[in-house]
């Protein structure tokens, strides 16, 4: 009964708290993976980006909403905003850190593409993660940008 206990508890990570997949199944390579996860392509330019749809409520209304071509706005030298003029569902939490290629919501408004790592003390709630963020800051530049997200 403890150890079962001790199982439960180590499955309650802050990964789940943010909205994030749990990783479910190896395949042939060695990678996990989740047959219920969403994909979506987020072209900026010529860049083309695979990202995961969180599973929680804020990713799939973002997932409701797509195909979405967005000009999003430049601010801090690390992130992309957009403010969406109605509410997404939102359940703030701190990540402690900021990734590259993290797509959070801000608020209930304002979705955020963030393309820097840094530490944070701000709530945000899980929107999607971009899979390989490599190119990500050279293809958004440093002013404003049009990005379109849609399910692949």
């Amino acid at each position: 009964m403890i150890f079962s206990l001790s199982l439960s508890a180590l499955s309650c990570g802050k990964n789940n708290e943010l909205g994030t997949t749990p990783k479910i199944a190896n395949n042939t390579n060695g990678n996990t993976t989740n047959p219920a996860v969403s994909k979506m392509k987020i072209t900026i330019g010529t860049a083309v980006f695979t990202a995961t749809l969180s599973n929680n409520a804020t990713g799939n209304a973002f997932k409701a909403r797509l195909p979405l071509t967005l000009n999003m706005t430049e601010l801090n030298s690390n992130e992309k905003y957009f403010d969406f003029q109605t509410a997404l569902p939102s359940n703030a939490a701190n990540p402690d850190t900021i990734q590259t290629g993290d797509i959070l919501l801000y608020g209930s408004n304002t979705l955020v593409l963030f393309y820097k790592t840094f530490l944070t003390s701000y709530r945000y709630t899980s929107i999607a993660r971009i899979d390989n963020p490599s190119g990500l800051a050279i293809a958004l530049g440093s002013r404003n940008v049009m990005v379109k997200f849609e399910l692949v």
